[in-house]
């Protein structure tokens, strides 16, 4: 039987106040917004934000027995914002970066079908890192603008794992957005938390520096010397913040589980919570492993996944950010969850 459709909509548990902040009344789920206009001049079809809401995923799996999934990504070349003041043409799957994370449980099967929307100017395809076979299925699902390709395959082992675009300029199409995470949760499950999120780290690499306006265009050249202008999360510089879209939010007691995929293509993350740590977390996503603990900065190599919780005993914005902090303080990259409860000052306080 098939258990659900993931074609990129979710039920976040922040969803109302990230689409409040965004402005956003009713938006596709797992994107923040899904006002679209036609092409224009440069035959992209524009929307206002590529960002993916980070608290649009699907619900922890409490079942013993494997299902059958249907899941469609469709490839689409949009043009979007990245600050105030800029754009940029991102490719993404289903219209939002990171891509939808698609959540399945060790022993499950899937069909997946790949779509290229008409619109688009470039072939796509996917290599799912959860799959056993040539390319990580690459090669059974490259499409055409406006093509279709399907695939069938059992999800064998654990993890979280990236998925992306790769076709032979699958650096630049990993840059613009088309990466994303597939979780195959153990057969046990994943112990019981408050609140997920799912976020997603990328370079970005431009002609025109940091702060520019306007249409900002891809420069290989940046791209193969490995120094980018950008480097964000979800797609967005700084989005994730009260001064972007808008931050995640918890309370005081309870426990957060973040979702991590660093599509790169060439950056290592070393992902922290200031003010925080993580309680427990798998390297490399390895859900077979027993959890490291009370870890402050997990390096995330690109092509890979981290999953990581935080316990919440504090009221206080925790950032969470790659603590190679220039691309902090100069490249956009930056997350924030706000913590709501009373003040503890017998743990933590100002003094003077």
């Amino acid at each position: 039987m098939n258990e659900q459709r993931i074609d990129g909509q979710g039920g976040g548990l922040t969803r109302r106040d990230f689409l409040t902040a965004a402005g956003a009344g009713a938006a596709l789920a797992g994107v923040a917004s899904s006002v679209v206009s036609p092409a224009r001049a440069d035959g992209l079809i524009h929307t206002a934000t590529v960002a993916a809401d980070p608290g649009a995923l699907p619900p922890p799996i409490r079942r013993n027995h494997p299902v059958h999934h249907d899941v469609t990504l469709e490839a689409r070349e949009v043009r979007a914002r990245l600050d105030d003041g800029s754009e940029f043409g991102f490719m993404t799957w289903n219209g939002q970066v990171p891509g939808p994370l698609i959540r399945v449980r060790q022993g499950d099967t899937v069909t997946l079908t790949v779509r290229s929307a008409s619109t688009n100017m470039r072939p796509h395809c996917l290599d799912v890192h959860a799959v056993y076979g040539s390319g990580g299925g690459a090669l059974a699902t490259m499409v055409p603008p406006g093509g279709t390709a399907r695939e069938f395959f059992q999800c064998r082992y654990p993890g979280a794992f990236i998925y992306h675009c790769a076709v032979a300029n699958m650096d630049e199409h990993i840059s613009r957005g088309m990466f994303g995470m597939i979780l195959v949760e153990p057969q046990a499950g994943l112990a019981p938390v408050s609140r997920e999120f799912y976020l997603g780290q990328h370079e970005l690499y431009t002609r025109e520096p940091f702060g520019s306006s306007g249409l900002l265009h891809f420069d290989y050249a940046s791209m193969v010397r490995e120094q980018p202008n950008f480097v964000l999360f979800n797609g967005r510089v700084r989005g994730l913040t009260a001064a972007g879209i808008g931050p995640m939010r918890a309370q005081v007691g309870e426990t957060v589980r973040i979702f991590m995929v660093n599509g790169g293509p060439n950056l290592s993350s070393s992902f922290h919570p200031i003010g925080n740590v993580w309680r427990r977390c798998w390297p490399q996503g390895a859900l077979a492993n027993a959890p490291l603990e009370y870890v402050q900065t997990q390096p995330v190599a690109p092509g890979s996944c981290f999953v990581g919780e935080m316990e919440l005993p504090l009221a206080q914005s925790i950032k969470l950010v790659d603590h190679a902090l220039s691309r902090v303080a100069r490249q956009g990259l930056l997350a924030e969850i706000v913590v709501a409860g009373a003040p503890a000052p017998g743990l933590f306080h100002a003094i003077g």
